[in-house]
């Protein structure tokens, strides 16, 4: 997640103070992600020196207020209009202890799977519910993020919560079928149901001359 980002979308609207900010976007993403008001206060200064927000001072109320500059505008449009390219395969918890138990002597692979489907399927109801009370009656204007848009957005946020348990829940029974299927066949599990391991020109020359 972008938090820098994410503050210069929301300074787009005019300017904020790091309580705001930090109430706003967890109000348009439906409290998914909470942010630490010392992240978002630290992310501003870092912001402020590259040159992409302005420290507009006191309020009059107690709050520092923080602008947009031209650089900060332009970054903002720039990171709506970008598609997301992570430079690397971000890291999955889940995964990583898959591909680690199925190389592990004496760990029950089988339980792992059946208590981690468990715990997703969980998960899952608890999205569903969610999405099902989300947006019902009408919720108190409680500033410039709310109304008809931030219903949306939470509910969109939600739906990419339930697509992401659902997709695990499948590969979940894809490492299962696969764990399964080598323990039937006397192989020794290992890493393949998780991912495709590369195999280099040398490791090839070494298989064919034995």
């Amino acid at each position: 997640m972008s938090v820098k980002h994410s503050l210069l979308a929301l300074l787009t609207q005019g300017p904020r103070y790091g309580y705001q900010l930090r109430a706003e976007f967890e109000e348009r993403t439906g409290g998914t992600w909470p942010l630490n008001i010392g992240q978002v206060y630290t992310t501003l200064d870092r912001l402020e020196r590259d040159g992409l927000v302005a420290d507009q001072g006191d309020d009059g109320a107690g709050h520092r207020n923080y602008a947009l500059t031209e650089a900060g505008r332009a970054e903002a449009g720039d990171w709506f209009v970008q598609p997301s390219r992570p430079q690397n395969p971000p890291r999955n918890e889940l995964a990583i202890k898959l591909a680690l138990a199925v190389t592990t002597p004496g760990v029950d692979v089988e339980r792992l799977i059946q208590a981690q489907r468990s715990a997703t399927l969980r998960a899952l109801q608890d999205y569903t519910r969610a999405k099902r009370t989300a947006g019902g009656g009408a919720a108190a204007d409680s500033g410039p993020g709310s109304g008809p848009d931030t219903d949306l957005a939470g509910l969109l946020v939600l739906e990419s919560l339930i697509f992401t348990a659902e997709a695990e829940i499948r590969w979940l029974d894809h490492c299962e079928a696969a764990v399964l299927r080598a323990a039937r066949s006397g192989q020794r599990p290992a890493a393949f149901p998780l991912h495709h391991q590369r195999t280099t020109p040398a490791a090839s020359s070494q298989r064919k001359s034995r």
